[in-house]
């Protein structure tokens, strides 16, 4: 696991020197340059897979025609390497770097579909001779790892950290309105967007080709529910046994590693599950790790259940207290740490901070709901679609009211009175429009009522939140319920979930895997029969308390789990982990949280506006409002002032 960077273009040296400078947290055990007439490829190493000097990047080919800098791990490498050696190829390492640059040479750019992983890479290649070099850029299938890029005059740059491309000297460091403004209405930024203006996050599943003068970007990969169709027809307990094995196997995969290894343990349905498959693959004590707190948050600590879970499994298990003063010691880091704003991202910030005490990877449930349709969020959208399908005539004239209210023109309204009722009309019909609304922090009326009017006219506001993630729809085709995990797996899970968990990790120095984000998993998970992932959720009156048994959430793996875990975990509720934010807020950050939404500070930065976020502040201090928007205030606030502000070496 690394950080990598980049710049095609001559540039000063120190620019390169600088971004890989700025990510030495990623990668403390080692670093490289490489520089030519046309680009300098920069590498900060945390070694995981050959720990030895053979494992050194920017790494080349036997020529040194062909050129990599590598952040990530590819699981398969292995069987990779053995079908190579089959066809004469010779290798002077064990790591997966190299597996990775024999098999772009052998393959050419569909060597990408090979790769069983988490990745972000870049090759350079000019093997075709002065003036006719290449570079690909490519980021894995579901997002994983992070690559950014931009173009300043004429240099292409590109990151695993916009920290890094700052650090360069030679983008401007200028905030995006239109990110802005998605960051308040989801708590996130929306990629391809980034924070910095001109500055872009290749998406999950592309390659982007830099040659000839001309910049492309292909789809190399995407989800798909027609990869696996012969499992329709199996039984339910073939089909137990077929995800169990897979997961099995995809868990198996990675664990190989040549430096310590452990699990984030939350006590829930998905991270108890690879733990217990960790476990039957490992001839040790699996080391694991879990957040929890004092009194102030003791209604939503759920550490027990992970110190029961560990108990039960046997693993070596440690129990992080995390407390009001140590979020305000650290808030500074963390929101260094976090890259871009979010409204997340503490919870792993702590637990990455503890594991990396005792190891250098850690396992994380995540993607085990979006895949298997845990979150509360499915049953709603499989009820509504269910709903529309019987009155089929209903739904067609609703769907064009709703479709002629989304349009531009009737955006400048979302900003008055009348927002609020236009807002109902656009989400009434329409699926994405819908789901759009499902998990939102300002949404698309409080954005627009919260940015300063500078901002406002420039930033898109009152624009309908379903068109900003309309291309996360990527099986529009798909039963609702798949259609869920791709709009899940494309918005919430990559702007925000696996975007968070990568930068704070990688801010400690700790690699994090994901075996349920594993490409060939996807492709089952989504092609399961719906009983096998949903049962009958008739009755539920709230499926945000009810358990699992009771709305059949995640049926097959809590079946898997049936002979793995401790029993009666079917009876609990899905539960979003929870932090006091609002107790800190009002204690041990309160002085934090005056002094970056004072309105001062409000008007020099020129973001918000200085009103709404003063009776914003006044209500959360007076009981009126939850924590979400004033926390995401203030880390934006933050972020600017030890990302946007801070320049290289300060």
């Amino acid at each position: 696991m690394c950080g990598i960077a980049g710049i095609f273009g001559h540039a000063p040296p120190e620019s390169l020197s600088n971004m890989v400078a700025a990510m030495h947290h990623r990668g403390p055990d080692d670093s490289g340059i490489y520089r030519d007439d046309d680009i300098a490829l920069g590498m900060a190493r945390l070694a995981v897979i050959d720990i030895t000097p053979a494992g050194h990047q920017p790494m080349c080919n036997h020529n040194a025609s062909v050129w990599i800098v590598y952040n990530g791990e590819t699981y398969n490498f292995r069987q990779e390497r053995s079908i190579l050696e089959g066809k004469g190829h010779h290798f002077k390492s064990h790591s997966d770097t190299e597996v990775v640059l024999r098999m772009y040479e052998e393959y050419g750019d569909d060597f990408l579909l090979r790769m069983r992983g988490m990745f972000a890479l870049a090759i350079y290649d000019k093997r075709n001779g002065p003036g006719r070099e290449r570079l690909l850029l490519a980021r894995d299938q579901l997002g994983i790892k992070p690559l950014l890029y931009c173009r300043s005059g004429k240099h292409f740059l590109f990151a695993s950290e916009l920290k890094a491309l700052l650090a360069s000297g030679l983008v401007e460091r200028q905030v995006d309105p239109e990110a802005l403004r998605l960051l308040l209405t989801f708590g996130s930024v929306t990629q391809p967007h980034t924070m910095i203006k001109g500055v872009k996050m290749l998406l999950p599943g592309h390659r982007l080709l830099l040659e000839n003068g001309s910049e492309r970007i292909e789809r190399f990969w995407r989800l798909d529910v027609g990869r696996r169709t012969e499992v329709a027809r199996l039984p339910y307990p073939e089909l137990v046994s077929l995800v169990r094995d897979s997961l099995e196997e995809s868990v198996r995969l990675q664990m190989v590693s040549d430096v310590q290894l452990g699990a984030f343990l939350s006590g829930g349905m998905d991270s108890s599950l690879l733990v217990a498959l960790m476990a039957r693959n490992s001839s040790h004590r699996i080391k694991t790790f879990s957040v929890g707190f004092e009194a102030e948050g003791a209604s939503m600590d759920e550490s027990d259940d992970a110190e029961k879970t560990a108990r039960f499994l046997g693993t070596d298990h440690a129990r992080v207290v995390v407390k009001g003063q140590d979020v305000r010691d650290r808030i500074r880091h963390i929101a260094a740490a976090l890259d871009q704003p979010s409204v997340d991202g503490v919870n792993s910030y702590f637990v990455s901070l503890a594991s990396r005490q005792a190891v250098t990877v850690a396992i994380s449930g995540t993607g085990g709901d979006e895949l298997f349709a845990g979150y509360p969020w499915f049953i709603t959208m499989v009820a509504n679609a269910e709903r529309e399908l019987r009155n089929p005539v209903r739904s067609r004239v609703g769907g064009m009211v709703a479709s002629m209210a989304r349009r531009a023109v009737f955006d400048p309204l979302m900003f008055g009175r009348l927002g609020a009722r236009l807002d109902m009309v656009r989400r009434s019909y329409g699926f994405v429009s819908r789901y759009a609304r499902i998990y939102q922090i300002f949404g698309v009326c409080g954005a627009a009522r919260v940015l300063a009017p500078a901002i406002r006219e420039v930033a898109a506001v009152g624009r309908d939140s379903g068109l900003d993630i309309n291309w996360a729809d990527e099986i529009p085709t798909a039963p609702p319920l798949e259609r869920v995990s791709a709009l899940c797996l494309r918005g919430y899970t990559q702007n925000q979930l696996l975007r968070d968990i990568d930068s704070v990790s990688m801010a400690h120095s700790l690699e994090v895997r994901v075996p349920f984000l594993d490409p060939l998993l996807a492709d089952l998970a989504l092609s399961l029969p719906r009983a096998a992932k949903l049962g009958s959720f008739a009755g539920v009156q709230n499926p945000e308390t009810a358990s699992y048994r009771d709305t059949g959430t995640k049926k097959i793996l809590v079946d898997i789990g049936a002979g793995l875990l401790p029993p009666g975990m079917d009876r609990q509720p899905k539960r979003g982990f929870g932090m006091p934010f609002d107790v800190w807020m009002k204690g041990p950050l309160r002085d934090v949280f005056d002094d970056a939404l004072s309105p001062m500070t409000v008007k020099k930065r020129g973001f918000f506006d200085e009103a709404e976020v003063g009776l914003l502040k006044e209500n959360f201090l007076a009981g009126k409002g939850s924590w979400p928007q004033p926390w995401l205030l203030m880390m934006t606030e933050l972020w600017c002032r030890e990302v946007l502000d801070r320049h290289h070496g300060e």
